[in-house]
């Protein structure tokens, strides 16, 4: 996780590291609360900001703003399959594995290395077995409550 972030915004399970290349978002992280806040220097984070100010108040809420989403073919499928699933919605690794052609363990690859969660929900998809790992293909404790507090903010019936 890169440590040189262009802003650290509050959420309401810790904190979003974020970074932008000036007019595109780039990255975001899930931080622990112990993070120090950093306030946005752009327009298009201050644009991240109220938009996920928005969701944190609406899961209903859409974002638009503007993306670099870089990846391979292969992860790109995966993230508008992710796209694809309704809040409150679940879908599991094998079943974005059998849409692509593909293999669970490597949608679950490809779902590790999303460069922008919440906006691309990763935390949508789960495991056959369980909740599944989540972001940056981290298993602690703190990204999996990430994920349990997304997935029950969007009314998602936990597994």
């Amino acid at each position: 996780m890169p440590a040189n972030f262009d802003a650290i915004l509050p959420a309401p399970f810790g904190k979003v590291g974020v970074r932008a290349d000036g007019t595109r978002i780039v990255e975001i992280f899930y931080l622990p609360d112990t993070a120090t806040a950093l306030a946005p220097r752009s327009e298009v984070i201050l644009r991240l900001q109220a938009e996920l100010d928005a969701y944190y108040a609406d899961p209903d809420a859409r974002f638009d703003v503007p993306l670099a989403i870089a990846g391979t073919a292969f992860q790109q499928q995966v993230w508008q399959a992710i796209c694809a699933v309704p809040r409150g919605g679940l879908t599991t690794y094998g079943d974005i594995a059998r849409k692509l052609g593909s293999v669970p363990r490597a949608v679950g690859q490809a779902c590790g290395q999303n460069p922008l969660p919440i906006v691309i929900p990763c935390h949508r998809v789960v495991s056959a077995s369980g909740i599944g790992g989540f972001s940056h293909h981290a298993e602690d404790g703190f990204h999996l409550e990430v994920k349990r507090w997304l997935l029950r903010h969007e009314g998602a019936m936990l597994i």
